[in-house]
């Protein structure tokens, strides 16, 4: 079938999905009396129907015309071409097989898609004296009308003044402007609202009362604009701070029973243990009644000091400040330094004596059962044998109330020519 004369009158279209509408960038060289137009039929159509790009004010005598997808003459995005002498018609790598070209050089999109939307550029070429032509590019842009937004949330509940909102307007549109609304006002100019770049997201920082909205979000093109239904946020009452109460901040280790208390008390609540930082393990050691809210201790080593916190939890959560335990412990068995038990006459004796304890244990010598000073270090200078014997180091921890001791036989070789005593002497 040839291409008609004129283009088929097209129906009139209500559907009420994404719509395409057309706005118009023309030029003509040299000027004509009557400016070249091109409008769609119908002003708006929806996805799947059809609309036609008709061409008002054709010069005279033309030679041809070009249809391109796009704002340029490109090769690769030539849809469709009509030569007036032969009245034929050539397709472009561009063509869809939906595309239509009438002899006005009107252009019929069928079965309209997403893709269709976008720059067309309509190249007019007329008859000159000779071989030269003078040529005209027109190029206009399909809009898709704006859908109806809507905004979701990243938080539907937040947290009065502690949480952070992040508010979408759906759906992405190309080619679209988004704006916001509060209380149907423009959006104010505040430090608690940030837009992203696009503007389709909106940060709303701490959220308070007076910015938990109704917000509405608007989509808009040249040619159309479309506003969402109000949306509020339901806030949540602030969280109060929770604290630790503990029945005993100095525990004697492997004696005190512990046992922590997160308040405040609510049947609102969750409660959560952490221990260093991290979720409170399960351990056979660690009895948890079943609200959560009680941590006891059977025993506690000093290796369980803490920092100990607990964390309400109600649609969000709020940490307690750490709580450090100062267990007491020990001694332990001491240690005497150095441990070798050989001297010579005339060498320097010099003893240390270490013990684990919390608080620090008081430490004491004795030789052969004789008190001699009190203190971690025992000092002798030209020692002699008779500074053989037995040394000892006491510890004890006034706290814990514990006492532990260790001994060390001390021997000394008599000068070269002096023979040994056979009995050891105490220190006078």
């Amino acid at each position: 079938m040839g291409p008609l004369s004129a283009p088929p009158c097209t129906q009139r279209i209500t559907w009420k999905g994404l719509l395409l509408t057309a706005s118009l960038l023309n030029f003509w060289n040299p000027p004509t009396t009557a400016q070249v137009t091109i409008e769609a039929q119908p002003p708006k159509v929806s996805k799947g129907k059809d609309v036609l790009l008709l061409v008002h004010n054709l010069p005279q005598n033309l030679a041809g015309y070009i249809w391109y997808k796009g704002q340029t003459r490109d090769l690769n995005h030539y849809i469709t071409s009509y030569v007036a002498d032969s009245k034929i018609i050539i397709h472009g790598p561009a063509y869809s097989g939906r595309e239509t070209v009438y002899s006005n050089a009107s252009l019929l999109i069928q079965n309209v898609t997403r893709e269709d939307a976008g720059s067309y550029t309509l190249h007019i070429i007329k008859r000159g004296d000779g071989i030269r032509g003078i040529t005209g590019h027109f190029t206009f842009t399909l809009y898709l009308e704006t859908p109806k937004p809507s905004i979701s949330s990243s938080n539907l509940n937040p947290r009065v003044a502690m949480d952070t909102v992040i508010l979408t307007c759906d759906p992405e549109t190309p080619d679209a402007s988004y704006l916001w609304w509060m209380n149907g006002q423009s959006l104010p100019m505040t430090h608690r609202l940030q837009l992203s770049e696009t503007n389709r997201t909106l940060f709303l920082f701490g959220v308070t009362k007076a910015i938990a909205g109704p917000y509405e979000c608007e989509i808009r093109n040249p040619v159309s604009a479309s506003r969402s239904d109000p949306f509020t946020l339901n806030l949540l009452p602030k969280l109060p701070m929770p604290y630790i109460t503990i029945n005993n901040l100095n525990p004697r280790e492997n004696k005190d029973v512990l046992t922590f208390t997160c308040e405040p008390k609510s049947e609102n609540y969750t409660y959560i243990w952490w221990l260093d930082g991290q979720s409170l393990p399960v351990s056979p050691r660690v009895k948890r009644p079943i609200e959560n809210r009680i941590l006891i201790l059977p025993s506690v080593t000093r290796n369980e000091t803490g920092p100990y916190q607990c964390e309400i939890w109600d649609d969000g959560g709020m940490r307690s400040d750490p709580v450090t335990l100062n267990v007491l412990y020990g001694p332990d068995l001491p240690r005497i330094y150095p441990s070798f038990t050989y001297y010579r006459s005339g060498e320097n004796l010099d003893l240390s004596c270490f013990a684990d304890s919390n608080p620090p244990a008081q430490y004491s010598w004795t030789i052969n059962g004789k008190f001699q000073l009190s203190g971690q270090n025992l000092s002798i200078p030209h020692i002699t044998t008779k500074h053989r014997g037995l040394y000892a180091c006491s510890v004890r921890n006034s706290a814990t109330g514990k006492e532990s001791s260790k001994s060390l036989t001390v021997e000394v070789s008599a000068p070269p020519g002096i023979a040994c005593l056979p009995v050891f002497t105490p220190m006078q």
